[in-house]
């Protein structure tokens, strides 16, 4: 353990550059309404009657086929406090759509009834206007835990193929526990991985801090985990980035302030704001969030999505965290106990492997911050 204590002490250097830790604050995933917001839901709501229906919540099974020939089918490009703005692919076409009573009602352990992404069943009503009465089933989900209610899953995005986790070099600090919990939500929720880190353009010319970010690199790397250093200054990266998303499926999901929505405006060649885009499409019509769901001109969508302070592991288990490490999983057969927790047990094959260097220090540090919590939740 000696060793390990000088390797701690040697990082600590380090530690200022890659933080680790990160504060309690959720992020404001839904602003508050604007009065045009306010009186357009209102409006769908009189015409609802489904929210008096006591036995609805009950009554609640998968839609019959007579009942969906009279629906369309719509993906949820952007969430309102009430509904969402849903695009209906075969008629190119924006609604403006609320949750039905008897859907709103429900009871799951989802803090949020949609996401983006989401493809729902909606009933067309006058003025681009309509109602959600089924969300489909879900291919893949990205998600975390509430940081108000513990015992509530945080529905990010859905029905994706990849999860571009976006952090930065610098301004913010690299964070690579957070990569580390965006690599363990992005596999448990069907979704590939994808680490992209962010103004490689200003560690040019520190050899230090730039030699911790190429080590980063290679490491994921290593693991079999796509990473791209990104300039959108010298556009380095930005044509791998683009190969990637080609015909996919992308969330951008990572720190606040990284740049994620100046590589959507770089990558779409437009300035997409939410609200501009609702504002072509539906005269009138203003949203208010921030998260939102984009075409690219290559094929394929991405989402952008608010900047986050804190990731809390939802329902994660400390039995199960260790198999999301696949260098932990390829040393732990040579441990002298088969239940070793590679924390302070004699004989452990893993800690050794951190001392002679065969895995990353970040990466082992990662590993202990989640076994170590009593509350995965409040990370």
């Amino acid at each position: 353990m000696w060793l390990l204590q000088v390797l701690s002490s040697c990082m600590n250097g380090r530690s200022n550059f890659m933080k680790h830790s990160y504060d309690h604050d959720d992020d404001r995933y839904y602003e508050k309404d604007n009065k045009e917001q306010k009186r357009n839901r209102k409006a769908l709501e009189k015409k609802d009657r489904s929210k008096f229906k006591k036995t609805d919540i009950f009554q609640k099974e998968k839609l019959s086929k007579e009942e969906k020939e009279h629906l369309a089918i719509g993906r949820v490009i952007s969430i309102e406090s009430e509904g969402a703005i849903l695009f209906e692919e075969q008629t190119q076409t924006y609604f403006q759509a609320a949750v039905k009573g008897s859907l709103k009602y429900e009871t799951s352990q989802e803090k949020n009834l949609l996401t983006i992404g989401d493809f729902v069943y909606f009933e067309k009503l006058p003025s681009l206007q309509g109602h959600i009465v089924e969300v489909l089933e879900r291919q893949s989900t990205l998600y975390r835990a509430d940081n108000f209610s513990r015992r509530k899953m945080h529905l990010i995005a859905a029905n994706i193929d990849q999860v571009l986790i976006t952090v930065s070099c610098v301004h913010p600090a690299l964070k690579t526990a957070l990569i580390d919990r965006y690599i363990i939500a992005a596999i448990r929720g069907n979704m590939q991985p994808i680490v992209l880190i962010t103004k490689i353009d200003l560690v040019e010319k520190d050899e230090s801090i730039k030699a911790i970010i190429d080590e980063v690199i290679t490491t994921y790397q290593n693991l079999g985990y796509t990473t791209i250093g990104i300039s959108t200054v010298t556009l380095q990266g930005i044509d791998q980035l683009k190969e990637v998303m080609k015909g996919k499926s992308s969330v951008f999901s990572g720190q606040s302030g990284v740049g994620k929505t100046s590589l959507i405006n770089l990558l779409t060649g437009h300035d997409f704001k939410t609200q501009e885009i609702i504002e072509k499409t539906m005269k009138g019509s203003h949203t208010t969030t921030k998260a939102h769901l984009v075409p690219l001109t290559c094929s394929g969508f991405c989402i952008d999505t608010p900047g986050i302070r804190s990731f809390g592991m939802w329902d994660l288990k400390k039995e199960e965290i260790q198999q999301y490490f696949k260098e932990i999983e390829e040393q732990k057969k040579k441990c002298k106990f088969s239940n070793c927790t590679h924390i302070n047990e004699p004989g452990c094959a893993v800690m050794k492997a951190v001392e002679k260097g065969k895995i990353a220090f970040f990466r082992y540090e990662s590993y202990l911050a989640l076994m170590n919590e009593e509350n995965p939740l409040e990370y």
